[in-house]
């Protein structure tokens, strides 16, 4: 079984076709080479790329199977935006919007995109600003990116309305939700990680801010 098999049978991502697995195996090449010029991801785990990385990022779409529409932020070394660009690739009119405002790093999905996802698209600009333009996707996606109070304040247009947001948080999630539930209502399930035990997915939607109470 080859290295992108497993990750995807871990995630549990199922009905890939072989040439997905091809992609994967590429992007794999892509990053590495890419790796040794920038910095990626966290030195500590630039030897987990299957399971630390795709399979991470994968598990998204098992979570969202019939999602064919993604925006991911701040999207760097390419998790999840990229695994999910070459897993929906393999959809006719899929598209996966990548959102990342480092110039080195969108040079590098870039290149990703050309080898593996022609089908995705590269915004360089601050998130805010591509919120601004993006039309609403089915699912938006941020990993490690900021404080979920945040993400909630960005994506405010997208999840007030139909979009879907699938946040990668860990371990201190809890205190983040309460944060968050001070300023906002929203529809919450919780998905545990298949690759982190204190690590979870947060799968938030029909946000709305919450009203003043009056003393």
């Amino acid at each position: 079984m080859s290295a992108a098999h497993k990750a995807l049978g871990l995630a549990g991502v199922r009905d890939v076709s072989r040439e997905t697995f091809d992609r994967l195996e590429a992007f794999s090449g892509v990053f590495q080479q890419w790796s040794r010029r920038l910095n990626l991801v966290a030195s500590s785990t630039g030897d987990e790329f299957w399971l630390r990385h795709v399979t991470d990022s994968a598990q998204l779409l098992a979570i969202k199977p019939e999602a064919r529409h993604w925006v991911d932020l701040g999207s760097g070394g390419g998790f999840p935006g990229m695994v999910i660009a070459i897993l929906v690739e393999q959809f006719a009119g899929s598209s996966t919007q990548l959102v990342e405002s480092n110039h080195k790093k969108a040079a590098f999905l870039q290149a990703a995109k050309a080898s593996v996802a022609p089908s995705a698209r590269v915004h360089v600009e601050r998130l805010e600003t591509a919120i601004a333009h993006i039309p609403a996707p089915e699912i938006v996606t941020a990993r490690a990116l900021a404080a979920l109070t945040d993400l909630l304040s960005w994506t405010q247009p997208w999840l007030s309305a139909s979009t879907t947001g699938l946040f990668h948080k860990g371990r201190g999630y809890r205190e983040e939700l309460a944060e968050s539930r001070a300023l906002w209502e929203f529809d919450l399930i919780e998905h545990h990680s298949v690759v982190a035990e204190d690590s979870v997915v947060l799968e938030i939607s029909n946000l709305r801010r919450r009203k003043a109470t009056s003393v």
